[in-house]
């Protein structure tokens, strides 16, 4: 059984920082991309981040600049650090990765940014 287990949310205050992490677990023979998607209160799921097995990089512009994704092949994990947050950042963060040419998400970790 392929999971995903995310870790690292929290309350911080504007302008701080997090660091987000997700590793997967099970009989995983092949893995693609990995990234992260939040869900706000009352909005849909948006990608915030994602990064192919080859490195290539992609970010939601209101995250450019504050936000860095990396991975770790051999932990089959995937990290979001994240900077100069704002109470827009405010939302549950969910981990999806392609594994085994199966798309997994995982449980989600909330991150709430307020003073």
């Amino acid at each position: 059984q392929v999971q995903l287990v995310e870790s690292g949310g929290g309350l911080v205050q504007p302008g701080g920082s997090l660091r987000l992490s997700c590793t997967a677990s099970g009989h995983i023979f092949t893995s693609n991309v990995m990234g992260w998607y939040r869900q706000a209160p009352g909005k849909e799921r948006e990608l915030v981040a994602d990064i192919t097995r080859d490195g290539r990089i992609n970010y939601a512009d209101p995250v450019k600049g504050r936000f860095t994704i990396s991975r770790d092949h051999a932990k089959i994990a995937v990290y979001l650090q994240m900077n100069s947050l704002k109470p827009e950042d405010t939302a549950v963060y969910y981990c999806k990765a392609n594994l085994n040419t199966v798309d997994y998400w995982g449980k989600g970790t909330l991150v709430s940014v307020s003073s």
